[in-house]
């Protein structure tokens, strides 16, 4: 993965409205390969700031959210690679 998109992953993954099932499809990572990348990415207390902010939130995993919501991201949301 070049730096380009590295920055974007950690972008996607610090967004509160992008599920982790959104960066699979574009970066084809998982959530696991998604911590890993943040743990190794981002100083160690980014690193607990972002899980703490991100554990079992509901906008960041498709299962736990709400039906009516269709979509993975927002149309506006990607910039051009």
């Amino acid at each position: 993965m070049n730096e380009s998109d590295t920055s974007r992953v950690i972008e996607m993954a610090w967004e509160d409205r992008t599920p982790f099932e959104a960066i699979d499809k574009l970066f084809g990572l998982s959530e696991q390969q998604v911590i890993e990348l943040m743990r190794k990415e981002l100083k160690p207390s980014s690193f607990r700031l972002w899980r703490k902010r991100v554990s079992g939130r509901k906008t960041k995993h498709l299962k736990l959210r709400n039906p009516e919501i269709d979509r993975v991201y927002c149309p506006t949301q990607y910039k051009p690679r």
